[in-house]
């Protein structure tokens, strides 16, 4: 059994672009405490206000298993730990458990902390053992670890020795640079564990790409404690990404983490949700793309024995796997992306292979449905002859005026839509041309489908697929919308911006009314 402390709330907001609120802080911490992560290292009382109010809130707040954990520093070169605000403030957060990081490399205490090197093993005894104390259960942070035990062995072990004999619960070996590879971690974290014959944690940066291979690594030479992001996002390139620590060591190495491995795809994406940040598509196991199948041999493999091309079984880990349409895409391909609309089509079916053509022939002018499920549906739906459009445009016109100094106004935008016999003229503005399409379409519409004012864009994506031909290159537009229920992505391509626009829009309302 690993022990899991998660840093999204404390090395996790230190992440360029990253800010949390009290309220995010709350939400992040009940999702990862739901998930089972036992401890969650929530900040440092003393650094800034926000955190000191947090921790003034979860004093109360019921978490069953999981332990919040206050953060910080040992003592100030010149200050005795019973008077050092910062070890103080670790008391007043009230958690049972600190963490609080010390220096090991000689490098450090001479030049950054500007210290001797017995100054500096004073600091650590005395800070550690202040806090213990006063009740707490420590866990010491081997600041620059690795480095320091490159530089220095015996120091960086003597280091670790005096935060052990005053009495820390697990000493962490931090490579706070990311600078460390994966044979160097598991040489030196054995050789800890050996020395010290105590509880070892490991903590890795990704500065080099490898700290969730250095975290493994650690694991199997008898580190006992993980800390990381749960998403990996950290300071600089950021930290070992725990989503993906934990799928290893619990979904293919049977080291058990946490108590639902099939949890951690929800977790992971309600996370980066909360995070403010976009969950990259490829991240291992939890992102979108992590189990997409594109090639058509990989599909058709897939299909007869899922473990011939993935390593897991999706589910296991709350994802699924997916058959992005392409060029490349083979029959496979296209009826393992059917089977949730027409599940007993046969692959030697004609209508499989007119499908697949179209795929290729509009992927060929610019579209892409690797993305667009809402405009593949639609096009399947024509493709075997069951398609009645509900509206037609037939005719709009946009007028986008230039303020002094640059910068568009409101755009305009008037819209004739025919709907059977009917026709329906409307205009309305918008903050750009798609936006005052878009309104102007959907009010035009709401006379004969009400349901739509429900709808909304949610994003808008553009990418130009041609570049060489500059300004008349073609250009693909994904759309996602809503009905608050219900999200759906839409595909257009066109030389017309605009008109790629509209056709992903007009996909995006039929989608909607079907």
């Amino acid at each position: 059994m690993i022990t899991i402390l998660d840093s999204t709330l404390r090395d996790g907001a230190q992440g360029e672009g990253v800010s949390f609120s009290v309220s995010d802080k709350i939400e992040i911490l009940r999702t990862l405490a739901s998930f089972g992560i036992p401890f969650i290292e929530a900040g440092n009382p003393s650094s800034n206000d926000k955190d000191r109010v947090f921790f003034d809130r979860v004093k109360t707040l019921p978490l069953k298993n999981s332990k919040v954990v206050a953060f910080g520093s040992t003592r100030r070169k010149n200050s005795p730990a019973r008077s050092d605000t910062g070890l103080l403030s670790l008391l007043t957060a009230n958690t049972e458990y600190v963490s609080v990081f010390g220096k090991t490399s000689v490098l450090h205490v001479r030049e950054i902390l500007g210290c001797t090197l017995k100054e500096n093993l004073d600091i650590i005894s005395d800070s550690v053992q202040f806090l213990v104390s006063n009740g707490r259960q420590v866990f010491f942070d081997a600041e620059h670890f690795f480095d320091g035990f490159k530089e220095d062995k015996d120091y960086a072990l003597a280091c670790l020795r005096a935060a052990k004999r005053a009495g820390a619960n697990t000493l962490v070996l931090c490579d706070t640079n990311g600078g460390s590879f994966p044979f160097e971690v598991s040489a030196i974290t054995a050789e800890v564990v050996k020395t010290l014959g105590t509880a070892v944690g490991i903590h890795c940066h990704n500065d080099t790409g490898c700290a969730v291979a250095n975290t493994i690594a650690a694991v199997l030479s008898g580190a006992a404690q993980v800390q990381g992001t749960f998403v990996g996002i950290g300071e600089r390139t950021g930290n070992a990404a725990l989503s993906t620590v934990i799928g290893d060591l619990q979904g293919r190495l049977d080291i058990r983490c946490v108590p639902d491995l099939s949890r951690l795809t929800d977790t992971a994406r309600r996370v980066a949700e909360l995070s403010n940040i976009a969950l990259p598509n490829r991240q291992p196991f939890v992102g979108r793309s992590a189990f997409a199948h594109k090639g058509g041999m990989h599909a058709d493999g897939v299909r007869k024995l899922p473990r011939s091309f993935e390593h897991i079984e999706p589910s296991l880990i709350g994802n699924d796997r997916s058959f992005p349409l392409s060029e490349m895409s083979g029959k496979s391909a296209v009826l393992a992306k059917l089977r949730h609309i027409y599940p007993d089509l046969a692959k030697n079916d004609l209508v499989v292979q007119k499908i697949l053509n179209k795929v290729k022939s509009l992927e060929n002018d610019g579209f892409q449905f690797e993305a667009a499920d809402a405009s593949f549906e639609l096009l399947v739906l024509k493709e075997k002859g069951e398609f009645t459009p509900h509206f037609e445009i037939a005719d709009y016109k946009i007028i986008s005026t230039q303020q002094t100094g640059g910068g568009f106004a409101l755009a305009s935008a008037s819209v004739k839509v025919k709907v059977g016999d009917d026709f329906e003229i409307t205009a309305d503005e918008g903050d750009g041309p798609v936006n005052a399409i878009d309104k102007a379409l959907r009010k035009a519409l709401a006379k004969f489908y009400p349901k739509i004012t429900q709808m909304r864009l949610t994003d808008y994506k553009v990418r130009v697929v041609d570049t060489v031909s500059s300004t008349a290159a073609t250009t693909r537009v994904l759309i996602e919308s809503t009905d608050g229920t219900n999200v759906w992505t839409t595909v257009g391509a066109s030389k017309d911006i605009i008109c790629a626009s509209i056709l992903a829009l007009a996909d995006s309302v039929e989608y909607l009314l079907i």
